[in-house]
């Protein structure tokens, strides 16, 4: 299993996401990443990702930074191994168990 997660958070000026983009550029999950595990690996993201420039953020992004892919490559975001819809649908269910739980009288 490989898990990821944004290198910078929604908001943040445009000087962190410079920095935190030269630090963190080598360690992109790929598809060479992907291979050195088993080859039943899964990769996990915990949403949103930069994987493209199909976003009007991933093309801001592109327009700024020079890259068109940021934590994962898109090829590896929209693979076979790529789970990231499951996990954010379970998420979901883990969400509302825990508002069941908390709001139910005892």
């Amino acid at each position: 299993m490989l898990y990821t997660d944004i290198w910078v958070s929604m908001g943040e000026p445009d000087d962190i996401w410079a920095e935190r983009i030269r630090l963190l550029e080598p360690y992109r999950v790929t598809d060479k990443l992907m291979s050195l595990g088993a080859p039943n690996a899964l990769f996990m993201h915990c949403l949103p990702s930069f994987h493209d420039t199909n976003t009007t953020v991933g093309a801001d992004i592109a327009r700024k930074f020079g890259i068109e892919e940021m934590e994962v490559s898109n090829s590896v975001f929209e693979s076979e191994a790529s789970v990231v819809f499951d996990e954010a649908e379970n998420r979901m269910h883990t969400i509302k168990a825990v508002m069941h739980a908390t709001l139910m009288d005892e």
